[in-house]
């Protein structure tokens, strides 16, 4: 019996103008939890798609049990028993979470659907590892924690004991987080196997046993957890030094750039409003941050205030301008910028070029104008510039196809385009997600010093590393309404975790008496 479930060996796969995986060996002992780490577009997804059998290696082979296997499709790899939670989810959403996860493996009886047979078997492995999911509720419905379940359930529906993580936290709030690595833990008790893709250095060094290190498409090294630490991984990853900490200097708030009166926000799950009242303003010279654990307003919020929603009520000002009903072009044209939370369905046409993309808001801008035409030479150039500067990875340079490029490189190009439009608002929902650790160092680089060319910020993030690090005021929303104000300077993650969860709330005002009657 080999020492190994799974042996990748010497695995080659090039793309049009990339080697994302060149000669590499990964082996993945019984009941291991192996951590797969990497920049952005260092061949990790790629890797494991050509165990899942979504892509076919140029040079190599791939052993279960010491037995040499050709896994030609998905269903090979099911069949022996391989499954895989992919970073962007492969969910139907108009179905519910019991037809997602028995599609294509449907039971059934004299050519006829044994649904409730199914829908037992499901609400049992539901309970057993305690994963909390409600087999009625449709896709579209539920959180994006909740659809990762679903994800790991299809895994254990079809019984696969070779589970493969692609990029498992990057959508979860820190308590999916903490759950995800509990049910991992299980997992591991019971024998799987975890093959585990994160940028996140503090999970690999909570749940894996080891690590393999990939580096622009090559094996760096594989090392056991218990004889490294957090800055030799970062090293390995990203061939240098990085900084764990945000450098910067004391915000020096200016005019009121942005301004929110009473907003509110009607829900498209509940009757009841997603945001409810919210005011506040964000001043030149700060980053404010909207924090709160998922499923509390702050998508619907952002929704309404970038033009993709229209509240019920309240106010929006951007430089003294009503922007409440203001089409979403107006808005940018105001100085207005959005990276959004969806990089797929709201941040890129994944069909369109990475060129494209880059001028998506700005095509009609003296600069990308030739008589009424577009100028290519003009985007190709500034597109050139952004890949450059914001070390976007691509095979193809601006000619690459948005969909073709890895999750992290998508973020990337989004978060070029968004703040080289020098706005005087920045809205970042989650600009770091799926990013690795070299990758947020320089976005938060960048977010800063946007702040402190006199710029306003507005951060939404359920990273509280970020919401604490990069912040100058941080705002707690819980069940849609603004429940706590705090300086990032006298707070701590367990008061702000306490008004996340709703333990404990105080207005602004309150917050400003208390520290009046202090002194």
């Amino acid at each position: 019996m080999s020492e190994y479930v799974i042996e990748m060996l010497n695995i080659t796969k090039e793309f049009p103008g990339i080697k994302a995986n060149d000669d590499i060996t990964l082996q993945l002992r019984q009941g291991e939890i192996h951590a797969l780490l990497g920049e952005n577009g260092a061949g990790k997804s790629t890797l494991m798609s050509v165990l899942f059998g979504l892509y076919q290696p140029d040079k190599g082979i791939i052993k279960k049990d010491g037995k040499e296997v050709k896994i030609n499709n998905p269903n090979d790899a099911n069949a022996l028993h391989i499954g895989m939670v992919h970073q962007h989810f492969k969910l139907v959403e108009v179905f519910s979470v019991l037809d997602n996860i028995i599609l294509g493996v449907e039971p059934g009886k004299l050519g006829f659907l044994q649904k409730q047979e199914a829908r037992k078997s499901v609400i049992e492995l539901s309970e057993r590892y305690g994963l909390k999911v409600d087999p009625d509720a449709r896709i579209e419905d539920i959180s994006v924690g909740m659809q990762q379940r679903v994800e790991i359930l299809k895994m254990l529906y079809r019984d696969n004991d070779i589970l493969i993580f692609d990029e498992p936290t990057a959508v979860l709030t820190p308590q999916e987080i903490d759950e995800l690595m509990d049910i991992m833990r299980g997992f591991k008790n019971e024998g799987k196997s975890i093959l585990f893709i994160t940028h996140k250095l503090n999970e690999i060094m909570a749940v894996a046993d080891r690590c393999t290190v990939l580096r622009k498409g090559k094996c760096i090294a594989t090392v056991d957890i218990k004889s490294t630490n957090k800055q030799e991984l970062s090293r390995m990853m990203v061939g240098r030094d990085i900084s764990f900490t945000v450098d910067k200097k004391e915000s020096s708030p200016g005019d009121v750039v942005l301004n929110v009166e009473g907003l509110t926000v009607a829900s498209k799950v509940h009757k009841n409003n997603a945001v409810k009242n919210v005011s506040f303003n964000v001043r030149k010279g700060e980053i404010v941050c909207l924090a709160g654990i998922e499923g509390n307003g702050q998508t619907e919020f952002v929704m309404a205030l970038t033009g993709l929603e229209k509240p019920v009520k309240g106010r929006i000002a951007l430089n003294g301008h009503d922007i409440t009903h203001a089409p979403i072009r107006k808005r940018s044209q105001l100085g207005m910028s959005h990276i959004p939370e969806d990089r797929h369905k709201y941040g890129l046409v994944l069909d369109f070029t990475l060129e494209e993309n880059f001028v998506l808001q700005r095509y009609w801008d003296k600069q990308f104008q030739n008589g009424g035409f577009i100028n290519k030479k003009a985007v190709r150039d500034y597109s050139e510039k952004l890949i450059e500067q914001y070390d976007v990875r691509s095979g193809q340079g601006p000619l690459t196809i948005a969909r073709s490029m890895s999750g992290g490189n998508q973020q990337k190009a989004i978060v070029a385009r968004e703040i080289d439009k020098d706005p005087d608002l920045l809205v970042a929902v989650q600009p770091t997600r799926g990013l690795d650790v070299g990758a947020i160092e320089y976005i938060h680089r960048q977010i800063v010093a946007h702040r402190d060319e006199g710029k306003a910020v507005l951060l939404v993030s359920l990273e509280l590393d970020e919401v604490m690090n990069v912040s100058d005021r941080i705002l707690v929303m819980y069940e849609g309404e603004i429940v706590g104000e705090f300086d990032p300077q006298k707070t701590n993650v367990q008061e702000l975790g306490l008004f996340m969860a709703g333990a404990a709330r105080k207005t602004p005002s309150a917050t400003d008496e208390s520290e009046a009657n202090n002194a």
